[in-house]
């Protein structure tokens, strides 16, 4: 890979959307409402509308959680037995709320995905964005010469 497509790895577009943040520029919100992506960064202006996470969030949260709480329940049937009341009681909020905390964060990390990758709409911002950046390091390399 070349210095231009190192500028903001795809590692880093995720985390910035993991927060919730712009993968572009990392201060503007991604999100507008709960799980509705903003339209564009209030802050740079990069635009999210043609994004398509759809049900992919959904289904890592349902992995993730699943492989966490499953087997937590069963430790504790097998080493304690409560009863099934208590079971319902501490294992379906804890479900609820574990899934709805990571739903956000993962929406906007797919979507961070999606932009550094160029895929479903954000092709033509990523060929912009290296255009800038390659007639940003020629102008560097111009002005060194001079």
């Amino acid at each position: 890979m070349t210095p231009i497509e190192d500028r903001i790895s795809l590692g880093k577009a995720m985390w910035r959307g993991f927060l919730g943040k712009c993968p572009n520029c990392g201060k503007g919100s991604l999100f507008g409402r709960f799980l509705k992506v903003a339209d564009h960064c209030e802050q740079c202006g990069e635009s999210f509308h043609h994004h398509r996470a759809d049900d992919f969030p959904a289904y890592l949260v349902i992995i993730v959680v699943g492989h966490s709480v499953v087997p937590a329940i069963l430790a504790v049937e097998v080493a304690y037995a409560p009863p099934a009341w208590l079971q319902f009681a501490i294992w379906l909020p804890l479900t609820l709320f574990s899934s709805l905390a990571l739903l956000q964060p993962t929406k906007g990390a797919i979507v961070g995905l999606q932009w550094q990758t160029g895929m479903h709409g954000f092709e033509g911002s990523k060929q912009r964005h290296l255009a800038e950046e390659t007639l940003r390091l020629q102008t560097a390399a111009r002005s060194k010469v001079a």
